[in-house]
């Protein structure tokens, strides 16, 4: 039972961050932020939050910058919207599933490629 109240916590909590994000955050290192998931204990106490965000590796650090910094404004935000009896801690964690998913369908393709292109030099003899 625990587990499912934590699940709907957490999508709840999905929710408000991201509107959060698009609506009342000011910080301009936080770009393009796109939240994956969120993992919340069973107590209620932390929550783990997942983002992907565009840019270079040091524009990416920027963005975990700017959104641990933002940590304490979105807890306060999350108590007024969330009526829980503690406001879990916020933990941001860069989500590099989307860039590994993207490498691999890059070298898919590139084989793909070279695959095709074998079989039209043999095609050719």
């Amino acid at each position: 039972m625990e587990s499912q109240r934590s699940h709907r916590v957490g999508d709840q909590i999905h929710k408000e961050i991201s509107a959060l994000l698009i609506k009342g955050l000011k910080d301009p290192r936080v770009g393009f932020v796109t939240i994956t998931a969120v993992e919340v204990t069973s107590d209620l106490r932390m929550a783990k939050i997942f983002f992907s965000a565009m840019g270079s590796e040091s524009e990416i650090k920027n963005t975990e910058k700017g959104l641990k910094s933002s940590v304490p404004f979105l807890r306060r935000e999350l108590a007024k919207r969330l009526r829980l009896r503690y406001t879990p801690e916020l933990v941001f964690q860069f989500d590099s599933s989307l860039a590994y998913g993207n490498r691999i369908e890059t070298l898919l393709r590139q084989v793909q490629t070279e695959h095709t292109d074998d079989q039209d030099d043999s095609g050719e003899n």
